[in-house]
């Protein structure tokens, strides 16, 4: 058996993605609720950063992966225009389900699509951007999700890499107990799923911090790196820019 990571606990690598999609039937018709919740509406504020660094143009093609309820295929189409296109992804179709609805209710119709990032669907060097928001934690293997992206970008695009991260020391005590308490108390009062939140917290600290998640983005094949820590390390957003 090849082990890896569900939150803190060791699952077989093949059984990962089934124990993630779990998670995610559970708190897809809740997720946009939890979201503001537990942020304090603050996932708006990263995403429309996202949204800005990936300076967008008319006609440009872009992957949004594990797009999950579709808040940034929504932005980004509305950068794109009708030349351009957003393929709106996620591995979780409940999760895909509630954001193709969401898309429609708003008059937007994507291309939408469930797909595993690690054995992307798309032909090489065929978009301007990938995102990635939440979900690379998710992901079992994160070298060849990250390989794939590359791959399917064309040269001089831009990966964008959304999320949680290893917040600033001084603050560490505080995130924790309100990760580990509140968190799940939150899930359990508005989801009626408190073990999802746990999992949540505990995926963030398996998750790689800035430093490290920067070099296994070098390592996919991307020529510049960089990040920006967005509430005090809370969040951080990786850039990386195909050759």
């Amino acid at each position: 058996m090849s082990a890896t990571h569900f939150g803190f606990k060791t699952v077989d690598e093949n059984d990962k993605a089934k124990h993630v999609r779990g998670v995610f039937d559970s708190v897809a018709s809740q997720y946009d609720i939890m979201n503001d919740l537990m942020s304090a509406g603050l996932h708006r504020v990263w995403k429309a950063y996202t949204v800005q660094v990936a300076n967008l143009k008319e006609g440009d093609q872009v992957l949004d992966l594990a797009g999950g309820t579709g808040d940034l295929s929504l932005a980004f189409s509305k950068k794109v225009g009708t030349a351009g296109c957003v393929v709106h992804t996620d591995i979780n179709e409940a999760m895909l389900r509630t954001g193709r609805d969401r898309l429609v209710n708003k008059g937007v119709i994507l291309p939408t699509l469930v797909c595993d990032a690690e054995k992307l669907p798309f032909p090489n060097e065929h978009f301007n951007v990938v995102s990635v928001a939440f979900g690379l934690r998710n992901m079992t293997h994160k070298d060849m999700a990250l390989k794939e992206m590359c791959r399917v970008l064309k040269p001089g695009g831009k990966l964008l890499v959304l999320e949680f991260s290893k917040v600033a020391k001084p603050l560490e005590k505080a995130y924790d107990w309100y990760s580990f308490n509140i968190l799940p108390q939150l899930g359990k009062w508005v989801a009626g799923d408190a073990a999802s939140y746990q999992y949540l917290a505990e995926s963030i600290r398996m998750h790689p911090g800035q430093e490290a998640l920067k070099a296994l983005i070098k390592s996919a094949g991307f020529g510049h790196v960089e990040f920006h820590n967005l509430s005090a390390g809370v969040v951080a957003l990786h850039l990386g820019i195909k050759c």
